[in-house]
């Protein structure tokens, strides 16, 4: 059963929101899970439920927070294998494969990681706001590869979900991309939202001015800050190079949008590498077919480290590309290993 929380109010709590007050005094549950509590009834002030997150605390009451157990998790477990790369009673890093699905959704109901991690963790799985299921902290697109963490508690959750959002950790990409990037270090940085006429593309558009509500601008949708800051590894034959992304934000397709805007889209992805590149025609046949024929983004989460949100200590992990992409630099004459 989840722990029930019995907090007394003191004048300093006074005119505080009540959703607030209890999420700072909880620490382990975020507000926006207390509302929802308060929402559902559970929680009482002076043994009679709460009905509104935004009442003012009323000094000297008792707030009892109970939540209700954690209901079973909606995705079917399905086994599958699984590259655990370190687990603990709180958190799961993995090595996740090109080719799988993060999360469930519209055209992809079963056989993601999240059904994958309901069967290798099981019962371990405290609960993330109220539903028995992995924390996912972070995604990888379906076709990237590489490390992840994913959280078993709700504390690992929200203290993970805020290093990301604060970008207070190490993640690292490798990308092979067409062209030489010039200069070969530097930062790109340009806001990313939704394609104007493309809804399932990304695209570099103007950034949302200050106080521009989402949707009141016409066309592409306005912005959001995007940084990535990257460097070049090793240049093959004048016609690709193989750099290492490093993002200073998280938006969706960052790295693969970014890249494709100053010129250098990645090998093998079918989004944003919209024509056949130019400097493909320099190379010999034996190199050119299969690069043109990689069925992928050639883009691997290479290394991620963090602290843990609980020990404390730092952890810190890295991923060889997997043998698909490997074969691919093995051809050009590299070896990342």
């Amino acid at each position: 059963m989840p722990e029930t929380h019995e907090i007394t109010a003191t004048e300093a709590d006074h005119g505080q929101r009540v959703d607030r007050f209890l999420a700072e005094r909880i620490g382990n549950l975020s507000r926006s899970r207390v509302k929802a509590l308060i929402e559902d009834g559970h929680v009482t002030r002076d043994g009679e439920p709460l009905a509104e997150p935004a009442q003012a605390v009323r000094p000297g009451s008792l707030y009892r927070v109970a939540p209700p157990p954690p209901a079973p998790a909606r995705p079917a477990a399905q086994a599958m294998a699984l590259d655990i790369l370190y687990e603990d009673a709180h958190l799961i890093v993995l090595d996740k494969p090109a080719g799988l699905v993060v999360h469930p959704a519209p055209g992809n109901l079963d056989g993601t990681l999240v059904n994958a991690l309901l069967a290798h963790a099981g019962e371990e799985l405290e609960g993330i706001g109220g539903e028995k299921r992995p924390g996912i902290v972070h995604r990888l697109d379906k076709d990237t590869s590489g490390i992840m963490v994913v959280a078993k508690t709700q504390q690992a959750h929200q203290i993970l979900s805020e290093a990301f959002a604060a970008r207070d950790l190490d993640r690292e990409y490798l990308a092979l991309v067409w062209g030489l990037p010039k200069p070969p270090a530097g930062e790109i940085e340009a806001a990313i939202g939704r394609h104007a006429t493309d809804r399932k593309r990304m695209a570099v558009v103007e950034p949302r001015a200050r106080g521009v509500a989402r949707g009141e601008m016409a066309g592409a949708s306005a912005g959001k800050h995007a940084v990535t800051r990257y460097s070049t590894e090793q240049s093959f034959h004048g016609a690709l190079a193989l750099m290492r992304c490093k993002l200073m934000t998280g938006r969706t397709h960052q790295i693969r949008v970014h890249l494709a805007h100053i010129g250098h889209p990645l090998v093998g992805d079918p989004v944003y590498l919209r024509r056949i590149p130019a400097v493909s025609k320099t190379l010999e046949p034996g190199l050119r077919d299969p690069l043109l024929a990689f069925p992928r983004q050639a883009l691997h989460a290479t290394s991620l480290g963090f602290v843990h949100p609980v020990t404390r200590k730092n952890l810190s992990f890295r991923s060889a590309p997997p043998e698909d992409f490997a074969r691919l630099l093995a051809m050009l004459g590299c070896n990342t290993e």
